[in-house]
């Protein structure tokens, strides 16, 4: 008999504020309840679960977030380099152009998003406990064609290869860019002195040309005002991505600001007062994590607004006084070229049907991410 107790539920509205206590009790962001709830509220389209693990005391030991989506398997395919006749039997095995996946973790993040336990019970033996949870759900969600667990660091596989003794594979997926930030820079001048001659004139370039443009940091009314522009602005990003798994809507970044209020940052870029580009970001305790961008990829060239936009990232953690900052994955060398460094992540992955599952299970092994040149802007 398992010492442990599962839980369903279909909205966080529904969880005991005590579970989020228990197991966030450093008040990370992601595992809040305004935060969770504002993805709920503004994302129809997807089914979300949440799965609570207690043990017999009733004691909360972990809580995992639940997102059911129908997604496209040539966007999914985009980014995974993989040989094409291998793409083109992945593509026939999934049988259509969409496909229902249940991922546990957030589509909308890159990283450890997805479970939250409590360190008085072992890693390993909560793994097991979400991966049974997972398959009580799937068996009760049809259709379903597989089940995708994200995004793990490396210090974390030690426990999650317990998912292989559950039919799932490993692969590993782009990994998040990271700048860590040194204590001693009090603003981007000091940021630029210790970059080496070819990184400070791409740094200056990039303000330079990008010098026509006018900035400002949105508010909950300017969402509102501007909601169509970000949109676009959003989905010609989306278009150019090498992986999408879910489009935004981006009424999210309205509850998110009502909520976090100064940590969640919206900055816009207007070119003769036409709005041509954005950047959001949360302030995540001592970390600044970069979330989704927008831009007119015909005026980049011209007026540098993606790089400005990296220069910007830089500029606000050194004002938040944060110790690092997420770019998140994909365009991973020109994020170094600004001092980030990969983190490394990995992903499981299963059909939901065990006989295909065991098909599939080497073209999975054979998947590999896009190698990027890795740059070294730091005297």
């Amino acid at each position: 008999m398992s010492s442990f107790v599962t839980s369903l539920y279909p909205s966080v509205d529904l969880i005991d504020p005590v579970v989020f206590e228990e197991i966030n009790p450093d008040k990370n962001v992601y595992f809040s309840k305004p935060l969770l709830k504002a993805f709920e509220l503004s994302n129809p389209q997807i089914e979300f679960k949440y799965i609570s693990i207690s043990d017999t005391q009733k004691n909360t030991a972990a809580l995992a977030l639940v997102q059911v989506i129908n997604l496209s398997v040539e966007g999914t395919l985009k980014n995974i380099k993989v040989a094409s006749l291998a793409r083109k039997f992945l593509s026939l095995f999934f049988c259509n152009e969409h496909i229902k996946i249940m991922f546990c973790g957030n589509v909308f993040l890159s990283g450890e998003h997805g479970i939250r336990s409590s360190d008085r019970v072992s890693k390993s033996e909560i793994m097991n406990q979400i991966a049974t949870a997972l398959d009580a759900v799937a068996a009760n969600t049809k259709p379903l064609h597989a089940i995708f667990i994200k995004d793990f660091k490396e210090t974390s596989l030690k426990n999650t290869r317990e998912l292989l003794n559950f039919g799932y594979s490993e692969i590993k997926v782009e990994p998040n860019m990271i700048v860590q930030l040194d204590s001693q820079w009090k603003t981007f001048e000091d940021y630029k002195n210790i970059l080496k001659s070819k990184y400070r004139v791409k740094a200056n370039k990039a303000d330079s040309t990008s010098n026509d443009l006018e900035t400002r940091l949105f508010t909950e009314h300017d969402f509102e005002t501007y909601k169509d522009e970000l949109q676009a602005l959003y989905q010609n990003t989306i278009t150019n991505a090498s992986f999408n798994a879910q489009v935004l809507n981006l009424n999210t970044y309205i509850h998110l600001r009502a909520s976090f209020k100064d940590d969640f940052i919206v900055k816009a870029y207007f070119l003769e007062n036409k709005l041509v580009g954005f950047l959001t970001a949360l302030v995540n305790k001592n970390a600044l994590d970069a979330h989704f961008i927008g831009l007119d990829y015909e005026l980049n060239k011209s007026h540098a607004i993606y790089p400005r936009i990296l220069n910007d990232y830089i500029r606000i953690g050194i004002q938040k006084q944060v110790t690092s900052i997420n770019l998140g994955r994909t365009a991973s060398e020109i994020k170094t070229t600004i001092g980030a460094n990969p983190l490394q992540l990995s992903c499981y992955i299963k059909h939901k049907n065990p006989f295909l599952n065991s098909l599939i299970k080497p073209f999975f092994r054979r998947i590999k991410i896009k190698e990027f040149k890795q740059h070294s802007p730091f005297k």
